[in-house]
């Protein structure tokens, strides 16, 4: 299940990315005391009070100006909106209240969405430089200083209230994100397993414009199926419409729980492919690789050995994909893509015991010494999982500094080869323990 999203939007130049870097606790988002200088949305995982969310940050919004650099900010800007569970609006005190804090509120209005009010750069609390922030309407003012982190809490407890609201709404079916290139075939597949036609089929690649919600149940289990827009290069991106439709299918992915990465399996796999699934990678979901368009290939006994090894040289970074060679148009195999799905959905969500996993590590460790650096050697104390979905794993450590990416492959493979994560990505963090 994807964390609640808080998205942080407000004009330039107010505080946005300060507020985001000192919740985020590191320094994410760049901040220079000009505007547009975050343009892109950018995402950090953060906790409060045992409540888990994601943040997004955005650049900031001017709704009146026609430059091509603003209207491109505005449209991430939305996105992040349309996408959110709460937004947080924050306005400068220092400068008090402007006509585009007016713009951006009746914007978030329209939004229905809960909006927190967070006036920045309070260093000395004074009800005059709130009480005019009022009247945009949108509730109690939270006074704050995001660059001494003075009021900051107040804001987190009324942002994870509403989590709490929505925990009754929750949906428990598996999400399930279609993505790939586009005319890779993802709208005939989905209608091929949801029995219907629910999506327009075309020859004409970006027929679907948006990302789409179907709930379906099998076997009593309940799914969401997620068709997105086909993915193409941003030199490719020609209007409005498909850029925020792109958009929309990057946020798919990032509150789905398994992806469909669709390939047409007659170009191979190309450029942008990896780059899409490579995004997948990133955002740790588990994922199956699906090599649509079997019926148009020639073949010989040999021919799935073949685009298999092809398919592993390709996605070196991430070998533990699972693959799957179908045929959306006649349904060739895609009566078996919901038993993998099933399968790598329990293997994002597998638990180690702590005795188990201790006793894996130390045999690693035993086997292949630890490097060692300037006459220091790394020393592994215990480990332990924190965390599914992605599967992640603490190892306690004398120091963080001498583990090499090399080592911490090694110990992955080792994970892998001792319990089944087939289909899904796993983390190894370090930790540093003294003797």
């Amino acid at each position: 299940m994807a964390n609640p999203l808080i998205a942080i939007v407000g004009r330039p130049n107010v505080g946005k990315s300060t507020f985001f870097n000192k919740v985020a606790g590191r320094k994410i988002s760049i901040t220079e005391d000009r505007p547009g200088v975050t343009r892109d949305r950018l995402y950090a995982d953060s906790e409060w009070r045992g409540k888990a969310f994601t943040m997004v940050d955005t650049g900031g919004i001017e709704l009146r100006s026609e430059d091509t650099m603003w209207t491109e900010i505005k449209k991430q800007a939305e996105v992040a909106i349309d996408t959110a569970q709460v937004i947080m609006l924050i306005v400068d005190g220092r400068e008090g209240l402007t006509t585009s804090d007016y713009d951006v509120a009746d914007m978030l209005r329209r939004s229905k969405k809960p909006v927190i009010l967070i006036v920045n750069k309070i260093d000395e609390y004074s009800e005059d430089k709130v009480f005019e922030f009022y009247s945009l309407g949108l509730g109690e003012p939270y006074p704050v200083s995001a660059e001494h982190g003075t009021g900051i809490g107040d804001v987190l407890d009324e942002a994870v209230s509403w989590f709490d609201k929505s925990e009754t709404e929750e949906d428990d079916s598996v999400k399930i994100a279609v993505v790939g290139r586009p005319n890779a075939g993802k709208s005939s597949l989905v209608n091929k397993l949801l029995g219907f036609e629910r999506s327009i089929v075309t020859n004409v690649a970006g027929t679907t414009r948006d990302a789409i919600d179907t709930k379906f149940t099998v076997n009593g289990k309940n799914y969401t199926l997620i068709d997105t827009a086909g993915i193409r290069k941003k030199s490719k991106v020609e209007d409005d419409v498909e850029y925020y439709s792109v958009m929309r299918a990057f946020d798919a992915v990032r509150r789905a729980d398994v992806c469909l990465l669709v390939v047409d399996s007659t170009t191979n796999l190309t450029e942008q492919d990896t780059k899409i699934i490579g995004y997948v990678h990133e955002q740790g979901k588990p994922s199956v690789v699906v090599m649509n368009k079997w019926d148009l290939i020639e073949k010989d006994t040999n021919t799935i050995n073949k685009f298999e090894c092809k398919l592993k040289e390709d996605l070196k970074f991430m070998d533990y994909f699972k693959s799957i060679y179908i045929s959306a148009k006649t349904g060739q195999r895609t009566d078996k893509i919901l038993s993998i799905i099933d399968e790598v959905y329990a293997h994002s969500h597998t638990r180690i015991t702590t005795g188990m996993l201790n006793d894996v590590i130390a045999d690693a460790v035993r086997a292949n010494e630890p490097p060692s650096y300037n006459g220091r050697r790394l020393k592994v104390y215990y480990s332990s999982q924190v965390a599914v979905a992605p599967p992640t794993f603490v190892l306690f450590v004398n120091s963080g500094d001498l583990m090499h990416f090399s080592y911490e492959r090694f110990l992955e493979n080792t994970l892998r080869k001792s319990f089944d994560f087939s289909g899904t990505p796993i983390k190894i963090l370090t930790r540093e323990k003294k003797d």
